[in-house]
């Protein structure tokens, strides 16, 4: 690796690790399952220039030392001493060092993290931020829509509604809130309080979360809410299932929209060869890092297709706005649900709609230390050098 440590190039020096688990205030359901908390391990690589870059993903309600043990343990030793600016080769050898463990999973989102955090720190070194850093495509503001609509208990179909209205009286043009969970009665009596509350100029997305194991058992509520004019409908079945999918695709005029969870181009290659998704919603900080996203993204334009990101509008934002296919953030407005925005120290700003690019160094924002500290899980933190 001689040529990757050249006089002046400078390399990586540590890589920092932690978990942090954050509490959600209410418990709150989707389809298929409830969330009390959230594992969030938060990935620091600096160079031995001093400048530090931050990475991140999401590891579910309890997998974040499985996540950090793969950053700190099976890849630190692959990123420390390597030229930080050589990513799609520092990437190449992450992805074959991890073959064995896991091309998905756990692992992959340890090569995300590590991923974004190289791409941040890059970015803060030559002073530009994140999205001009990647080739830029919009200047100062994103397409973002609200995402809500979550089964709480008390929340009926008029509460829902009111939170929806909310979310376009401050000036959003597209909300998403989840369905799948109740009969399909129940179902359409929700989409129904929803659409009347939006308007019909409104973007309406319906949100799965794979609620269903079969097409029959899809199509009889899908069936009951095209009506209302969805958007998409969003990870209907399981994401192994990709053949119902594209037979749910094939089956329905509602759009599907998948892939939150996928990881690598090959599976999303797979999605889009089938025809199982007329939306990507490929996620940065699960499918192998930005470096992976923009091949997914690149994959999809060529089969035009659009990408929709999922969640971690942080992150999420800067992509959108660097990638000519991608059409919406999706955007939580306030830290019920995705509360990762309380471990950051600057949050994005929103103007009629639409998310304020940073126009600071990197990803705009830092960890904020007293969170961190706050919500670290005892024992997670560890630190790689070379």
């Amino acid at each position: 690796m001689a040529e990757e440590t050249r006089a002046g190039s400078g390399s990586v020096a540590t890589v920092e690790a932690l978990v942090a688990r954050v509490p959600l205030e209410r418990a709150t359901s989707f389809a298929t399952r409830r969330v009390t908390a959230r594992d969030y391990v938060l990935v620091t690589v600096t160079g031995d220039d001093g400048v530090s870059g931050h990475g991140f993903c999401y590891a579910g309600s309890t997998g974040g030392e499985v996540v950090r043990s793969a950053v700190t343990d099976l890849l630190a030793g692959v990123v420390l001493g390597r030229d930080p600016f050589l990513v799609e080769r520092i990437w190449q050898d992450m992805y074959q060092e991890a073959l064995l463990h896991g091309r998905t999973g756990s692992v992959m989102r340890a090569i995300s993290a590590l991923d974004i955090a190289l791409w941040d720190r890059n970015a803060r070194a030559v002073g530009l931020p994140l999205h001009r850093m990647l080739g830029g495509y919009r200047a100062e503001t994103v397409p973002a829509y609200a995402s809500g609509g979550y089964y709480l208990e008390g929340k009926g179909p008029e509460e829902l509604g009111a939170e929806l209205a909310g979310y376009v009286e401050s000036g959003f043009r597209a909300v998403k809130m989840k369905t799948g969970r109740l009969s399909p009665a129940e179902e359409e009596e929700r989409v129904a309080a929803a659409r009347r509350a939006v308007g019909e100029d409104v973007l309406l997305m319906l949100d799965a979360n794979n609620a269903w194991s079969d097409l029959p058992g899809a199509l009889r509520t899908i069936e009951r809410l095209a009506p209302y004019d969805p958007f998409f409908i969003e990870e209907p079945f399981s994401p192994d299932d990709i053949d119902n999918h594209a037979r749910l695709a094939r089956a329905t005029p509602v759009p599907v929209a998948t892939g939150e969870i996928e990881a690598g181009r090959w599976r999303h290659k797979e999605l889009l060869e089938k025809e199982a998704a007329a939306v990507l919603q490929t996620d940065a900080a699960v499918c192998g890092g930005i470096t992976e996203f923009r091949r997914i993204a690149a994959l999809a334009a060529g089969h035009g297709i659009p990408v929709a990101p999922h969640w971690f509008h942080d992150l999420h934002a800067h992509l959108v706005a660097s990638t000519p296919n991608c059409t919406f953030v999706e955007f939580f407005p306030d830290d019920a649900v995705l509360n990762f925005r309380r471990l950051l120290d600057t949050q994005l700003s929103v103007r009629e709609g639409e998310l304020v690019l940073p126009q600071t160094p990197g990803l705009g924002f830092r960890f904020d230390p007293a969170a961190v500290e706050r919500y670290t899980v005892p024992g997670s933190a560890a630190t790689a050098a070379a």
